[in-house]
């Protein structure tokens, strides 16, 4: 699958550091001045999420999934039981989950090698593959930018916003731990 199917639309990027930093003080994520590490993840959100965002809501909407995060909020919705319900889904969720449980920080070139072990351990492509990964990371299924989104949780949780972050890590073992 190539850059294109998986992030099929994008948008002329007009934010920086500084719009996603106005959002998080606006939405009490961050309440304080921000220290460098939260000033380079608002910089790579940026970077990685401007393109996707079409105005300032969508970029607000998607950093919203960064900063809340319930898996029994999740799994009770529409979406998740339509996710859950395609072939393969609850074989991804347990591979995926395995591979999490490694200590090692969600980085671009870990998150490649996971969908590599996947795509190759389980056979399958497309969105059976990457919906059920993308609701239980992310807390929606949907298309690309939300893969964005699950290479920033890592950073996010690392950085001490002033709303906790969950980790990849921990967004799986509360998912599977809700998932019944």
């Amino acid at each position: 699958m190539d850059t294109a199917e998986l992030y099929p639309q994008t948008f002329e990027n007009n934010f920086t550091a500084a719009d996603v930093l106005q959002i998080l003080h606006e939405r009490d994520w961050l309440v304080a001045d921000p220290t460098p590490n939260q000033t380079a993840w608002c910089e790579r959100s940026a970077a990685l999420l401007g393109a996707k965002s079409p105005d300032r809501t969508g970029l607000e909407n998607l950093l919203a999934l960064v900063f809340h995060y319930d898996a029994r909020e999740i799994l009770a919705g529409t979406d998740a039981h339509l996710v859950l319900s395609r072939y393969a889904a609850r074989d991804v969720l347990r591979k995926l989950a395995n591979l999490l449980l490694e200590t090692a920080p969600l980085t671009t070139e870990r998150f490649n090698e996971i969908i590599e072990a996947l795509k190759s351990e389980l056979d399958i492509r497309g969105r059976e593959l990457f919906h059920p990964l993308r609701l239980a990371l992310s807390g929606r299924s949907g298309e690309g930018e939300l893969d964005r989104i699950v290479l920033l949780l890592d950073e996010a949780a690392a950085a001490n916003f002033s709303v906790p972050v969950k980790s990849a890590r921990i967004r799986i073992i509360e998912f599977c731990s809700v998932l019944d």
